[in-house]
């Protein structure tokens, strides 16, 4: 974003609430012309109502948002114009053929008959689909289908595009594809507002929110985040039983939090000379064979889980109840 010029997404204790439970809390962040940004974090944290509220579809109870330069709540139907939306259920209709749903959404965006004859055939290179326009939508396999999903979301060329959770049920392979894809766009200037609960996604956007019941508990880069959000040393223990390792792990002193990490368990600590020698002792006596210890830069998801872990920490009893 060049200095000085406006975010294209900015919201200010942007709240949403049904009946008296808080789904997004004073949610504050602003995104950068022509970024990746992501939005992560767990299943019912709020990322989907978060996007609904940014693209017009529900209003907030309180708080404000300026997409564009547009107001979700005061200018809906400008906001909608402005961007592209992508549901997590690929908002395709499985009935109609995919030149059927390329001329139908091609028409809600009010393309003229040439544009969406060159848009259209684009949608349906980008998608690998030519050769299979007059297959049903139902017929296509997941990575087909949300290729041409995003085609469909993205014919008028929106300058924003929203994702919601746009890779949840396809393969790997298919993942990795749709990535480039959001690259390519990204890299012609289009803003990416992508939510996901996968965090080897997470790396590769140019900014992540964490959000964790409603409430944004963490900004930055991967990098900012890998380096700032953890105090002490991390340990890579690799053992035979690494479940059982687990619980053993929480009883050695200078041990401040354990998880399992793959196969391997990590371990965070301030003392890590001391504890690694007390780890090895802790888990000869309990006779579980012990392959090595090694300190390990912080991954994303160590950095997810120590700070939901803070969250929770820090978050009123009665609240972490009745969430």
């Amino acid at each position: 974003m060049a200095e000085g010029s406006a975010p294209i997404i900015e919201t200010r204790d942007l709240t949403r609430k049904f009946g008296q439970f808080v789904a997004v809390d004073r949610v504050t962040l602003r995104v950068n012309r022509g970024e990746i940004f992501g939005f992560l974090g767990p299943n019912g944290a709020g990322k989907s109502t978060t996007i609904r509220m940014l693209c017009g579809i529900l209003a907030p109870t309180s708080g404000t948002a300026l997409v564009g330069g547009f107001d979700v709540a005061r200018e809906p139907d400008r906001v909608k114009e402005h961007i592209g939306y992508m549901s997590q259920r690929f908002s395709l209709y499985p009935d109609l053929t995919v030149a059927e749903n390329i001329r139908f959404y091609g028409g809600i965006y009010g393309l003229s008959s040439q544009q969406l004859r060159e848009r259209g055939a684009w949608a349906v290179e980008m998608a690998g689909l030519r050769g299979r326009e007059d297959h049903l939508t139902r017929e296509l396999a997941g990575g087909w289908k949300q290729r041409l999903a995003l085609g469909c979301a993205i014919l008028h060329e929106p300058p924003i595009l929203f994702l919601d959770e746009p890779t949840s049920g396809v393969d790997p392979i298919s993942r990795r594809r749709f990535w480039d894809l959001i690259y390519e766009l990204a890299g012609h200037g289009t803003t990416v507002f992508v939510t996901t609960h996968f965090l080897d996604e997470a790396e590769h956007c140019d900014r992540l929110v964490l959000i964790y019941r409603g409430r944004v508990i963490a900004l930055g880069t991967p990098d900012e985040l890998r380096h700032t959000a953890i105090r002490g040393t991390i340990l890579s223990v690799r053992c035979r039983d690494a479940n059982n390792a687990v619980e053993l792990l929480r009883e050695v002193d200078g041990v401040r939090r354990v998880a399992l990490f793959g196969a391997s368990v990590h371990v965070i600590t301030d003392t890590p000379k001391e504890t690694s020698a007390a780890i090895i002792s802790r888990l000869g006596e309990a006779g579980s064979g012990i392959d090595g210890i090694s300190e390990v830069p912080p991954s994303l998801e160590d950095v997810f889980i120590a700070l939901i872990e803070q969250a929770d920490a820090e978050a009123p009893a009665a609240e972490v109840r009745g969430r």
